[in-house]
């Protein structure tokens, strides 16, 4: 993501008669407005996947609210190995609960993956299969969903017990 994000921020700076600084600290170059998906229009972020010791960074889509969580990644035909969405359920629940995703308009296989509030996966409901209407369930209570291509988790060698963290997106 990122070298895809530094050519558009400079072209964006330069047509506005913006340099880059050397001077400019590096805290305020972070500060940037987030990317957004073109086709959702939702922020994306980094994502760091901890497998076994070693991270495994993607770019997820940042759903925070009841109406981006519901569209989730409804009609979508593609999904790159490393991108995804991020459900963070935080925003609205006080407490972590059991959550359960269908794949009702989706038309992707899809890996559903299922996150504690410590950033511990509890469960992977692994190829979620496209347009069905059975709910794929978190064994335990969670507060955050990762939904990534179906079968990257494997590829990954993602299981519970490893670990995802993300920063969400200001605002």
């Amino acid at each position: 993501m990122k070298s895809i994000l530094a050519p558009v921020l400079l072209g964006l700076m330069a047509s506005a008669g913006c340099t880059p600084s050397a001077e400019q600290p590096k805290a305020a170059a972070s500060e940037t407005t987030a990317a957004r998906h073109p086709v959702s229009g939702l922020a994306i972020i980094p994502v760091t996947l901890t497998i076994d010791g070693k991270t495994h960074e993607i770019a997820a889509e940042y759903a925070g609210s009841p109406q981006e969580r519901a569209r989730g990644l409804m009609f979508r035909t593609e999904l790159g190995a490393d991108e995804g969405m991020i459900f963070d359920f935080t925003t609205t629940d006080s407490q972590p609960s059991r959550q359960g995703f269908w794949m009702k308009n989706t038309v992707i296989p899809l890996d559903i993956i299922f996150v504690k509030v410590d950033g511990t996966i509890d469960s992977i409901g692994a190829n979620a299969e496209p347009y069905s209407l059975e709910s794929v369930r978190s064994t335990g209570p969670v507060m955050y969903v990762l939904e990534l291509a179906g079968g990257r988790a494997a590829e990954l060698g993602l299981e519970p017990g490893d670990s995802v963290s993300f920063t969400a997106p200001a605002g």
